[in-house]
């Protein structure tokens, strides 16, 4: 049953992206040169709309709190994202766009995909070299969230409640989504 709502999420996840233009490169880049914001509004609002529904869902026990996964904060995971960064902002994809342009037909999306497998294979192999560097060094403790929901993790603002903080935060995403203009 895990496996078949995986697959039924990634589907709607992915419908949602081929909607919002998110597999097509030019629509990225020009998001990230600020002179189309459509895409980062689409985005936004889905942050703030997922996050403050998982806070609430969780505070009324709809979700169970123990099924959240958070993993450990590392100073490569910040290398890492600084990497995968400017390669978003190169080629215009993320995993979750090269994989949905990939299924809309987008051959470029391939190059995409073999350079993030490529990627993949050296960190594999390089791994046992570094896994005792200073890149595994944990930041803030390790797995902590900024609010939780759950006893399992810290958070970084215990003295706020997590719904509280998560749902204004939330709608804080959601009124910048509203606020933005599509076109710059």
């Amino acid at each position: 049953m895990t496996i078949f709502l995986a697959v039924i999420l990634g589907i709607f996840f992915g419908f949602a992206l081929q909607r919002v233009g998110a597999t097509n490169p030019a629509n990225i880049i020009n998001m990230l040169r600020l002179t189309d914001l459509h895409l980062m509004k689409a985005i936004f609002f889905a942050i703030g709309l997922s996050s403050t529904l998982l806070f609430v869902l969780m505070n009324i026990g709809v979700i169970n709190p123990g099924h959240l996964s958070v993993k450990s904060s590392y100073v490569g995971v910040i290398i890492g994202g600084a990497i995968m960064g400017v390669g978003f902002a190169v080629a215009g994809y993320c995993p979750g766009t090269g994989l949905t342009a990939i299924a809309d037909g987008r051959k470029d999306a391939l190059f995409f995909l073999g350079g993030g497998l490529l990627g993949a294979l050296i960190y594999t192999l390089v791994y046992g070299s570094i896994q005792n560097t200073w890149l595994f060094n944990k930041i803030a403790g390790g797995k902590v969230m900024l609010a939780t929901g759950s006893d399992t993790y810290q958070a970084l603002l215990p003295a706020i409640p997590g719904t509280l903080l998560a749902a204004g935060i939330g709608i804080a995403f959601m009124v910048i989504a509203w606020i933005l203009p599509k076109k710059v």
